[in-house]
């Protein structure tokens, strides 16, 4: 064999081996990509499918184009917090979520009623944002439209009953039933004196759209990379694998007695 041909040969299993090695990488990647999705709704999510996701996840013009309407009792910069508890509860929780996230209802699920149980009795308030981080990298309106419901109830008073029926019926990510409002006010038959003309009203004309563009605008602007991100006191505890209802609880109890 002639020394140019072994010399071709040669060069041919070097680019073999390269292109082996860059496939393998890439399949390292991508199985990473996946888990991490598994665990949090992060902003990547919309690379990962290949969908360039708009700044707040909305439709063109839809969400911003209104006056800017926040529901009833909002707080916080911007009144983009919806308050759950006593304003002067000496702990505080701070929830931003996607009412189409998995690991949203994954943490509304697992921590959800000691949360509650803490509102209830005085020793946490919690801030509720809302965010519209799917639709933008799932497409679709069903973030914006859930939350908007969400702000309907709150006018109502009924925000925590219906942010749990929320999660406790979410679709599958990349389903965008929330983007139905008919399946929103279904969903409201199952609070008790939640479905009235007013919140039909309230959902059915996007009341509040405006107002969740601006909540999800605060998200981008603070930083944040995915959700649910949960603070407490500032701390950043969803990142916390040792996190638990009862370390939380715990937690809530020392702020109290401090």
């Amino acid at each position: 064999m002639s020394e140019k041909n072994r010399e071709g040969k040669r060069t041919a299993r070097e680019r073999l081996a390269v292109e082996r090695e860059k496939q393998k990488a890439a399949e390292k990647r991508r199985r990473g990509l996946i888990v991490g999705a598994s665990v949090v709704c992060v902003l990547g999510l919309a690379a990962v499918i290949g969908v360039v996701a708009a700044n707040s996840g909305e439709d063109e013009g839809s969400d911003s184009a209104g006056p800017v309407v926040a529901p009833s009792g909002a707080t916080g910069e911007g009144g983009t917090v919806i308050p759950v508890g006593e304003e002067d509860a000496k702990a505080t929780l701070t929830v931003w979520e996607d009412f189409r996230c998995p690991a949203c209802k994954a943490f509304e699920q697992a921590y959800g009623p000691t949360v509650q149980e803490l509102a209830e009795a005085g020793r946490l308030k919690v801030e509720y944002h809302l965010v519209t981080l799917i639709d933008g990298g799932m497409g679709g309106t069903g973030s914006r439209n859930a939350a908007n419901a969400a702000a309907c109830a709150q006018d109502a008073g009924k925000f925590d009953a219906y942010h749990k029926v929320l999660f406790d019926n979410q679709p599958m990510e990349s389903d965008d039933a929330f983007a139905d409002n008919d399946r929103l006010i279904e969903l409201a038959g199952k609070v008790d004196g939640l479905d009235t003309p007013a919140f039909r009203s309230c959902v059915e004309d996007g009341k509040h759209n405006s107002w969740v563009a601006k909540s999800h605008d605060a998200f981008q602007k603070g930083g944040f990379t995915g959700t649910p991100t949960v603070l407490f006191d500032g701390e950043n505890i969803y990142q916390d694998r040792s996190m638990t209802p009862e370390k939380l609880k715990q937690m809530v109890q020392e702020a109290n007695e401090g």
